[in-house]
């Protein structure tokens, strides 16, 4: 369990597309078993497997939150998006990132997303993307639990920022008869708990008795929201479509951003540099 607290090469395939080529842009969410994406003007027009092809066989670029191979991850959004975006636009970008080790993957994720050629690039931690999907009053404490494939994160959002966060390399993906489904309850249990216990405000108290918001693939199973709801003794919030919520939220991010022509690239400053 990882503990935080306070805060490429090659030309894309483009064909014409009638549409404002200043408006163009992606929302990507790239998770180690899926890859999610939102081209404006078009909704969400992947939800694929994270695969690329570089031989004979398909090799997964990205693991359990981090960009393992960030050049086969280049040629798996050019596979991907290169003949979607319009002829010789400059796409504007917004990226989902787990929060924990998320310099890291953002600068990987930087790196691949050049072979779209975009004109900017911006980050947001998928906790804040799953808020923004659903419309959560960040005024307040919130808490997001996301359970993906291979990863869980357990994110305390206060005032919109990441306050603390906890994670656990498990997921959906490791069920099996070695690892129950009560296991991924059982972690993020123990991470609210260890959270609840180190915070010296009433700020994860605050969010626990809002309800957590329950987002990713983990959300769809009940099994995993009926141990999980038994461990913490508070109701879920279970978000609509929970395993595209980062990417809607993401797309919500980039609408939001085309409003503002002096978009530059630079993220704005915060407890976490996003």
């Amino acid at each position: 369990m990882t503990v935080v607290r306070r805060p490429c090469a090659g030309l894309a395939r483009h064909r014409p597309w009638s549409v404002c080529r200043r408006c163009s842009g992606v929302a990507l969410d790239m998770g180690s078993a899926r890859t999610r994406a939102w081209v404006a003007g078009r909704g969400v027009v992947l939800d694929v497997p994270t695969v690329t092809f570089p031989g004979a066989g398909a090799v997964h670029p990205i693991q359990r939150g981090s960009i393992v191979d960030t050049e086969g991850t280049a040629r798996m959004l050019d596979r991907l998006l290169g003949h979607r975006l319009p002829r010789f636009a400059r796409p504007l970008v917004v990226v989902t990132a787990p929060v924990l080790d998320g310099f890291a993957y953002r600068t990987e994720a930087r790196a691949a997303v050049e072979v779209l050629r975009p004109r900017s690039v911006l980050t947001v931690p998928s906790a804040r993307a799953v808020a923004l999907a659903v419309g959560a009053d960040l005024s307040r404490p919130l808490l997001v639990v996301d359970i993906g494939a291979h990863l869980t994160e357990v994110v305390l959002l206060v005032d919109g920022a990441v306050f603390d966060a906890r994670r656990t390399a498990l997921g959906t993906g490791d069920i099996d008869d070695a690892t129950p489904s009560s296991e991924i309850g059982d972690a993020v249990a123990d991470m609210t708990t260890s959270m609840l216990r180190q915070d010296r405000t009433s700020l994860t108290v605050d969010a626990l008795g809002r309800g957590p918001l329950l987002a990713g693939g983990g959300a769809l199973r009940p099994e995993i929201t009926c141990h999980l709801t038994g461990r913490l003794h508070v109701p879920l919030r279970a978000v609509p479509a929970p395993h595209t919520a980062a990417v809607r939220g993401a797309a919500k991010l980039l609408r939001a951003a085309h409003c503002h022509p002096s978009t530059t690239g630079t993220d704005p400053p915060g407890r976490y540099p996003y």
